[in-house]
């Protein structure tokens, strides 16, 4: 969204009377569709400092820049974690089946997705949003290439449950995939055990700006998940 603001604003800068069109800027009232962007690029339009081919060409590159951006105004935890998350996954990995009682009599709801019948999958999502910026999702969501503090809180990580973890992280232009047996999260130096009072076996794990690169090992393509998924689950057994 900066980049975007940014690049009309400079074209605003070169109108005669742009003091007057950031005056009525900063008096707009704003009523869905109608807002700041639609007014700047109206108004530029208008004024023939953007052509109809530079609109298409704007539109189709913030697309590209804001692709899942969408996914930022999931509101309800579940709804993104559980349905989005999973959902997604089942897409890109088809043999991955959701488990029930009747295919696993042991289960009781601890993994999230089965594989082959026998790799017990757990997934975690979180959202790269500005971590100092108080605003809705949708407005805090970084991109890939942002230099802005984040942090992706991994919470209720039962190593115990499952065999392999599957984290997901999303930016407002890339999804990120990373693939770790479930000893190799239990052991890792950021896994933080106890997160509610009580809670045994239970914690939690922040992906933040500082130590992301310390999990390239374990980042993988979606094309790639579901050999990343066996292999995590030969070294979980090893």
């Amino acid at each position: 969204m900066e980049k975007l603001k940014a690049y009309l604003e400079r074209l605003i800068d070169g109108l005669e009377d742009s003091d007057e069109v950031y005056d009525r800027l900063q008096n707009l009232i704003s009523v869905y569709p109608f807002n700041e962007y639609e007014y700047m690029i109206s108004t530029l339009l208008g004024r023939e400092k953007l052509t109809l081919d530079d609109y298409y060409a704007l539109r189709d590159e913030y697309i590209e820049r804001n692709l899942y951006l969408y996914i930022f105004e999931i509101s309800a935890p579940r709804g993104f974690g559980e349905k989005w998350a999973q959902g997604h996954l089942k897409a890109l990995v088809p043999e991955v089946e959701k488990p029930s009682k009747k295919k696993d009599t042991s289960y009781s709801g601890q993994y999230d997705l089965w594989l082959d019948r026998r790799i017990k999958i757990e997934v975690k999502a979180s959202r790269a949003v500005d971590f100092d910026l108080e605003a809705p999702l949708y407005v805090k969501a970084l991109a890939s290439d942002s230099s802005r503090p984040f942090d992706m809180n991994f919470q209720q990580i039962k190593p115990a449950c499952c065999d392999v973890f599957i984290w997901v992280g999303v930016w407002r232009d890339k999804i990120r995939y990373w693939v770790l047996a479930s000893k190799e999260v239990e052991n890792n130096r950021y896994y933080s055990r106890g997160q509610h009072r009580g809670n045994v076996g239970e914690g939690q794990l922040h992906l933040c700006h500082d130590n992301i690169d310390e999990f390239k090992q374990f980042e993988v393509q979606g094309r790639d998940l579901l050999n990343a998924l066996q292999r995590a689950y030969d070294r979980q057994h090893e």
